[in-house]
């Protein structure tokens, strides 16, 4: 038997699903405009040799790489820097502020691994206000979508490459004694990678690292002044945090300011932020270019608005279905449901020539409010039988005044008038 299902590493995603992501993508949005936010797509397929650059031979760990086809994007942040690089935003105001609601590819856990994320960047300046800025901005879309109780915030500063260097060093000399107590994967990151032994999720690991000494001792003057300064605008913002010298971003382009917001509940990352003030170095330039960005996982903001039963309303709910038999009723209900859908109603019409019984059960099965049967004897009289789904009720109802009927019983304000074409302008 065929197989339908999707590749393993992939997904399809559901009206339902997308029902909470284009809610989410609408709080967002409106979040990032209104502090002068652009939106930026990047290409899900970006150069092979550009990762190489930026993860060196630990490329496969982060990047889904097809041969000869180049590599699937594993994050935003470097194909936003890429797209500042390529010089189409030099005339601008610096800072530049970006933000994106695109679809990103893994493999760093071990395996493919397909999601949707929301976030922003800014290029081009350090100041740190623009870290609280965004950590402000996820802290006001989370309380803005009722899951202000559901997540901690935990802040830290690694500094810059001089200082992690040092503390590299210190850290370990802490683990030398300690060995014995590591897997054999800590082992190895005590070699490559010290300071990722602190996100360790195994909990003797986790315990150890809550003793390991803290960066802050390393951060020299300036390091340290921008963090106090990101913690002092925080204050001023009236965002709670926790200060975590176990939190340690996952790529090494990242410099001082780090943060997560993790779910109460579970503990899970529901958003990770950060400078990335090297990774313009890691692409071959010179300079460094000040930058700073977060993201969010979608699928986990959909589970936890699921878990706390937060329902989205559903735009695409049908208010008002016609069946009809006949060509003599089509071309009476043809142009009657356009004037109905004009008139703010969400109105859906059964095509095909199925049977009266056959198209009421659609009628019933799209969970329409009302629905208008038209037969030929209805189409030639102009008198309509209209049943109301929820009360189970039915009526004769004159095609003048349908319409208005529809609407004295659905409310005025339900009524949809979006219309996109509105925001064309002509000169």
């Amino acid at each position: 038997m065929q197989d339908f299902r999707p590749i393993p590493w992939t997904s399809d995603y559901t009206p339902d699903y997308h029902k909470y992501y284009t809610f989410l993508k609408k709080v967002f949005r409106h979040e990032f405009r209104k502090n002068g936010f652009r939106r930026l797509s990047t290409p899900i397929v970006e150069r092979t040799d550009m990762y190489e650059e930026v993860f060196g031979n630990e490329k496969d760990k982060y990047v889904c790489t097809f041969d000869g086809c180049g590599s699937l994007r594993p994050n935003a942040s470097i194909g936003v820097m890429r797209a500042y690089l390529n010089g189409e935003f030099d005339d601008e105001i610096q800072p530049v502020y970006f933000y994106y609601m695109d679809r990103y590819f893994s493999t760093l856990k071990g395996n493919f691994e397909e999601f949707n994320k929301i976030g922003a960047d800014i290029i081009g300046e350090n100041d740190p206000i623009l870290d609280a800025l965004l950590v402000y901005l996820m802290y006001s879309a989370l309380k803005k979508i009722e899951l202000s109780d559901a997540f901690v915030l935990r802040i830290n500063s690694i500094g810059v490459e001089k200082e992690q260097l040092k503390y590299i060093e210190e850290l370990r000399n802490f683990y030398e004694n300690k060995k014995h107590l590591l897997s054999q994967e800590s082992l190895e990151l005590l070699e490559k990678h010290p300071m990722k032994l602190l996100a360790s999720s195994w909990e003797d690991e986790q315990i150890l690292a809550k003793e390991a000494p803290s960066m802050q001792k390393f951060l020299k003057k300036d390091s340290k002044a921008h963090y106090i300064k990101v913690k002092e605008y925080l204050d001023v913002l009236g965002v709670e945090y926790v200060e975590d010298h176990t939190l340690i971003p996952e790529y090494e382009y990242r410099t001082h300011t780090v943060w997560q917001f993790r779910a109460i509940d579970d503990g899970e990352v529901i958003s990770w932020g950060g400078r990335y003030n090297k990774l313009a170095n890691r692409m071959g330039i010179q300079k460094e270019i000040p930058a700073v960005g977060f993201s969010s996982k979608v699928d986990t903001l959909i589970k936890m608005l699921r878990d706390k039963d937060i329902q989205i309303r559903n735009k695409d709910k049908i208010d008002l279905y016609f069946v009809q038999l006949g060509d003599e009723a089509k071309k009476v209900v043809l142009p009657l449901s356009i004037a109905a859908r004009e008139a703010g109603i969400n109105t859906t019409v059964s095509l095909g020539t199925p049977s009266m019984k056959e198209q009421m059960l659609k009628a019933q099965r799209s969970g329409a409010n009302f629905v208008v049967m038209v037969g030929i004897m209805e189409a030639r009289n102009g008198v309509f039988q209209v049943r109301d789904q929820i009360s189970w009720t039915q009526a004769e109802v004159k095609k003048e005044v349908l319409i208005e009927y529809i609407i004295d019983k659905i409310g005025k304000d339900t009524l949809d008038f979006y219309c996109p074409a509105r925001d064309l302008v002509q000169k």
